[in-house]
């Protein structure tokens, strides 16, 4: 329905960003992140998710495509609404949120409200299984280790499967990784480089 918003921020509340379109204001609920990102009375792009419930439905929007990729596959997961997805993001971002299901990390996940041990493991193991299915079953992780692939150093293999968490095509994280320097970068900051090349 909405793909984005690009408009004037007329008002910042906790959890929430105003933003006028025309002389309409279109409240939409969102992370810290993206509401540090906003300055009243300026001109921003908020990319949106409109989200339907039995009894309920709410806008939420987001900085980056990032944030709105990891939203949505959070929300997919069963068990975790729009509201435990925004803490999780809120609590992090799509790096952290791809570094911890590709490595496991439940604490990671339960650092955020309302996210129990429980609803983390699940999360880890949905977007896991997801990922093995998007990839045909060629990201393996029961040895602990990633799968090489070709032409990618360890550190490269782990970043195209931490980044294949969010939904991205093996095609999209080859053309992202070029040119990122991941010899010497930390794993999190060659996602994060890589993820900013994809949402340009």
């Amino acid at each position: 329905m909405f793909y984005y918003l690009n408009g004037t921020v007329a008002e910042i509340l906790p959890g929430l960003a105003v933003i006028d379109c025309g002389g309409v204001g279109y409240a939409c609920a969102t992370t810290t992140a993206t509401l540090s990102s906003l300055k009243k009375g300026e001109r921003e792009k908020l990319y949106t998710y409109f989200h339907v419930a039995e009894n309920a439905f709410g806008l939420y929007g987001f900085a980056t495509q990032s944030e709105l990729n990891s939203f949505k596959l959070l929300i997919g997961v069963s068990g975790v609404g729009p509201k435990a997805a925004l803490a999780i993001l809120s609590a992090g971002t799509p790096e952290t949120l791809a570094m911890a299901v590709f490595t496991g990390d439940e604490k990671a996940l339960t650092a955020a409200p309302g996210v129990g041990k429980k609803l983390a493991q699940r999360i880890i193991l949905e977007l896991k299984d997801k990922m093995a299915k998007e990839t045909g079953g060629e990201l393996d992780f029961s040895s602990g280790t990633p799968a090489k692939q070709v032409g990618f150093t360890s550190k490269a293999s782990e970043a195209a499967q931490a980044l294949a968490v969010l939904g991205y095509s093996s095609q999209e994280v080859s053309a992202a990784l070029k040119g990122v320097d991941v010899d010497s970068l930390p794993l999190e900051e060659i996602i994060r480089q890589s993820l900013k090349k994809m949402v340009k």
